[in-house]
């Protein structure tokens, strides 16, 4: 499932090169998670501002005239769990295929979303803080790099929960873009088990897993993301930070802190893995 990184590298694959695009056609193919919420028709000579990140969300808002700054609405956009924006310029377009499903084809190239399960979605919605898209956005923590989270905010949060902390992190109402290839990545840097219950953790210990939460999730930006198996920015490359990983995917191999051995376990059906070497409770 593209995360936090992986969508902000599509973000900024695509946002500068479609602003100021007049929308031309938009083309629905097969039902996406939800309906665009509009007709389709009722978006063509619209204006493509800058796109923005929620969490896994992007944002592209649209308005009546070009460079203006009152949007008559926008697009909320969401990969799913095998999604991908490709943004092609050019009056060339390739024929959508049969997991295309949805294109809005601008004066500055074609903006496509292709779904093989189909669990994307792209909403229309008045503005991003009204419904539809105020209520999709609602549950999610807060953004990783926002100065508004400090480690008393941080700390706060994770002594609330009565669950394990690999937990807390992957369900994203504390901080968003910890997916699991990220939190067992910040884990390891924090030196902390992943089975530790968040009401354990100290307030040193919860300040050094967000600062390499961020340290994290910066390095996977710069990488280009994740690719395990068909995750491609906006330009079509594919991301680089998966073999950067220091546990995650190395069961069994000689962890590279201690010499330890990485274990694998599964926590909420998801695989996590970790040092029980130097990763204490």
């Amino acid at each position: 499932m593209p995360e936090l990184p992986e969508v902000e590298v599509t973000r900024r694959s695509f946002a500068d090169r479609i602003v100021g695009a007049r929308v031309v056609s938009l083309r629905l193919g097969a039902p996406l998670r939800w309906p665009l919420g509009c007709a389709p028709e009722s978006l063509v000579g619209q204006f493509a501002g800058l796109a923005v990140r929620r969490g896994k969300y992007l944002w592209l808002p649209l308005s009546d005239a070009a460079a203006s700054k009152d949007p008559a609405g926008g697009l909320l956009m969401h990969l799913g769990m095998s999604g991908s924006l490709a943004f092609t310029q050019g009056d060339t377009q390739t024929p959508a295929g049969r997991h295309d499903h949805f294109d809005l084809q601008t004066t500055q190239g074609l903006l496509r979303l292709t779904d093989p399960r189909r669990f994307g979605a792209v909403v229309w919605s008045p503005a991003i803080d009204t419904a539809p898209a105020s209520t999709l956005l609602a549950r999610l923590g807060a953004e990783p790099f926002d100065a508004a989270l400090t480690p008393t905010h941080f700390h706060a949060a994770l002594r609330a929960r009565r669950t394990a902390v690999k937990t807390a992190l992957l369900a994203g109402n504390i901080v968003v873009g910890a997916g699991n290839i990220y939190a067992c990545e910040a884990l390891f840097e924090a030196a902390i088990d992943p089975r530790t219950r968040c009401e354990r953790l100290s307030r040193p210990r919860s300040e050094r897993l967000l600062a390499a939460l961020r340290a994290t999730l910066a390095r996977a930006i710069e990488a280009g993301g994740s690719t395990l198996r068909d995750f491609r920015d906006a330009h079509g490359a594919a991301g680089a930070f998966q073999s950067e990983a220091r546990v995650y995917g190395r069961a069994g191999q000689p962890c590279t802190r201690c010499a330890g051995s990485v274990r694998r376990i599964v926590q909420g059906q998801r695989s996590t893995f970790f040092c029980p070497g130097c990763q204490k409770r």
